[in-house]
């Protein structure tokens, strides 16, 4: 279990198969607001990928958003959940932001994560709202401290 940053379109384009296989086609969020202009290889946003065995099995990636770091997309392919990759997405992206000097981090999380982000130090922020057609929570942590 490994994660990187993505630094090639090639490796971005397996990160958009992910997150279209996940995101799309498993809980049928709309595919034209699933990708947006941050999702190129630019100073806008930093994308990862996390591996098992050496297969690309989940991504995420993080924006800088009015001085606080937006963790986004995060997902993994179905039959890869409960090896720990989630974690490894959320901990690599936080050191992203750490690196940038960023204080602290936030999400919108679906409402079904919301105990697995809270295990890693999130706290809820926010009644539930919608987004994307679905039901979502702000959740914030401190890092750097």
């Amino acid at each position: 279990m490994d994660s990187k940053r993505i630094t090639t379109e090639s490796d971005l384009k397996v990160a958009f198969q992910i997150r279209k296989e996940v995101f799309v086609e498993e809980q049928g969020f709309p595919l034209e607001s699933e990708f947006d202009e941050y999702d190129t290889l630019n100073a806008l946003s930093e994308h990862i990928l996390v591996y098992y065995n050496e297969k690309p099995v989940g991504t995420g990636r993080l924006r800088v958003v009015d001085g606080l770091g937006k963790l986004e997309r995060i997902c993994i392919l179905e039959p890869y959940r409960k090896f720990g990759l989630g974690k490894i997405i959320i901990k690599t992206l936080e050191e992203i932001a750490k690196k940038k000097e960023i204080s602290q981090v936030k999400l919108h999380g679906q409402t079904q994560a919301e105990g697995f982000y809270k295990k890693l130090g999130y706290q809820t922020s926010s009644d539930v709202f919608m987004e994307d057609g679905g039901p979502h929570l702000l959740m914030i942590k401190r890092i750097n401290e």
